[in-house]
């Protein structure tokens, strides 16, 4: 997990700049064929709705967490 305090308007324009990178690189993945489902649809509105709230410049904390699964993928 990792966290980021957002206590400037610089780190208000960072932390948009990391939502709309990851945003972006979903939607391409998208439509790329590689995830053309109803969870990559669900993810992609999620972070568009993450997106769209950081343009927004406030105070705040945007936290990370990326879990790691014993399963392997299903391909």
């Amino acid at each position: 997990m990792a966290s980021f305090d957002i206590d400037s308007k610089t780190d208000s324009y960072a932390a948009r700049r990391i939502l709309e990178r990851v945003y972006d690189t979903i939607r391409e993945e998208s439509s790329s064929g590689r995830g053309d489902s109803t969870d990559t649809s669900e993810l992609l509105e999620s972070f568009k709705t993450l997106r769209d709230a950081a343009k927004r410049p406030t105070a705040g904390k945007l936290t990370i967490t990326y879990e790691q699964y014993d399963d392997g993928f299903e391909n």
